[in-house]
């Protein structure tokens, strides 16, 4: 048996030591070269206002008129709203208001919806605005945020006679708060007045023609309304308006509608436009403080 004297074996472990630690060195510096992506910033939210708080009393009762008529308990089981049922309040919240009045029945709901990616590559704002952006194109609108470069291609192509097959197929999916979307086509011209659909002429409608769905500025970070008038062949001139907007990772939807007691009785549009877009508002003050 050789015998290795103890200095020799010493300076033996040292050296393999040594180069033990210069691979594992350069082990870890080519791993932290290609892992240098940094994951993408969470939302600014974190958390969901308690929904039927949302609205102050004062709000509610100017866009439910006759509640405040109401005995006390009538009115303050009006005004206490009713909260919509989810089985995460940390990502999805609403309630809902409504109150009958001799001449009309008004409706109010407020959704908020917190997305949250999962993926350490896309942040929530992105991913928040893709969950945006998938709303308003079932409303039958685009901004230049929806379609994107690809979208601009099909564009071109069904000018030319070519179907979008593949980029409708996963609309569906996500438009669950967006059910009266289908009738998003119908009033695309500036018919809320109803007149046609009832025999009545136009001086018989409501005072102002509402503005058609459009995309909105200066709301939240992208924001667009969607006026649903009534729809032909209905027997009841209910008119419904929504106010969807995003701010960061939050996507906030307001739904307000009146439907007239008499059928002869046409709700003015432009009344429950602009009474839905001053609440979008109001809430998205409250988010931002």
């Amino acid at each position: 048996m050789a015998y290795v004297p103890g200095v020799a074996l010493l300076a033996a472990l040292v050296v393999g030591c040594s180069a033990g630690a210069d691979g594992n060195a350069n082990g870890a510096d080519s791993k932290a070269g290609s892992s240098t992506v940094s994951p993408a910033p969470p939302g600014k939210y974190l958390t969901l206002p308690a929904p039927c708080r949302a609205v102050p009393r004062s709000t509610l009762k100017d866009l439910l008129p006759g509640a405040a008529e109401l005995p006390g308990d009538q009115q303050d089981k009006v005004f206490r709203g009713s909260a919509a049922v989810t089985y995460d309040t940390d990502r999805k919240v609403g309630c809902s208001w409504k109150s009958d009045a001799p001449s009309a029945t008004r409706s109010l709901s407020v959704d908020f919806e917190r997305v949250v990616s999962y993926d350490p590559a896309v942040s929530d704002d992105d991913r928040a605005d893709t969950v945006y952006a998938k709303k308003e194109k079932a409303a039958g609108l685009s901004s230049s945020a929806t379609p994107g470069p690809p979208d601009e291609k099909d564009k071109k192509g069904e000018e030319s006679g070519t179907s979008e097959g593949s980029g409708k197929a996963e609309e569906p999916a996500d438009t669950d708060t967006d059910a009266d979307a289908t009738g998003s086509a119908e009033p695309s011209p500036s018919e809320s007045s109803g007149g046609s659909t009832d025999g009545t002429p136009g001086s018989s409608s409501s005072p102002e023609e509402a503005l058609p769905s459009r995309i909105l500025d200066n709301l939240g970070d992208a924001a667009f309304l969607q006026d649903l008038p009534k729809q032909a062949g209905s027997p009841t001139q209910h008119h419904t308006v929504s106010v969807v907007f995003r701010t960061s990772n939050v996507v906030v939807t307001v739904r307000y509608a009146e439907q007239p007691a008499l059928i002869t009785q046409v709700p003015d549009g432009r009344e429950l436009q602009e009474k839905a877009q001053a609440l979008a508002r109001k809430l998205a003050e409250t988010l931002s403080e």
